[in-house]
């Protein structure tokens, strides 16, 4: 299993209700439009202001996207194929109406799960 976790923040001015909606409605089928979807494709938003989060309002971004493949070989291909030319365009541009791309940081996951 090879995973990654991106973490995102969206466009300055858009509110979080438009920002799922568009992730939702518009970005992921596009992407799973043009590349294979991961195993996993998972999107967690945060839920700011409520009472059992520990905060200090410094929190940096908006959602965490989880994605998981196979292996890294499968990933790489995923990313390749994103990234072919008229491919790479589309998705940075439909990137643009909703993230805020000065922000973004995304990471390899080493899982672990404590079970019963």
């Amino acid at each position: 299993m090879f995973k990654v976790f991106a973490f995102l923040v969206r466009k300055p001015g858009t509110t979080i209700e438009a920002f799922i909606d568009y992730y939702e409605n518009h970005h992921v089928p596009l992407i799973c439009s043009l590349a294979p979807p991961p195993t996993t494709y998972k999107r967690n938003y945060l839920k700011r202001g409520d009472k059992n989060n520990l905060e200090d309002g410094s929190i940096g971004f908006d959602v965490v996207t989880e994605q998981v493949w196979p292996d890294e070989a499968t990933f790489r291909a995923w990313v390749g194929k994103l990234a072919e030319p008229g491919t790479a365009e589309k998705v940075d541009a439909d990137e643009r109406r909703f993230l805020d791309k000065s922000r973004y940081w995304a990471y390899v996951i080493d899982e672990h799960q404590t079970s019963k």
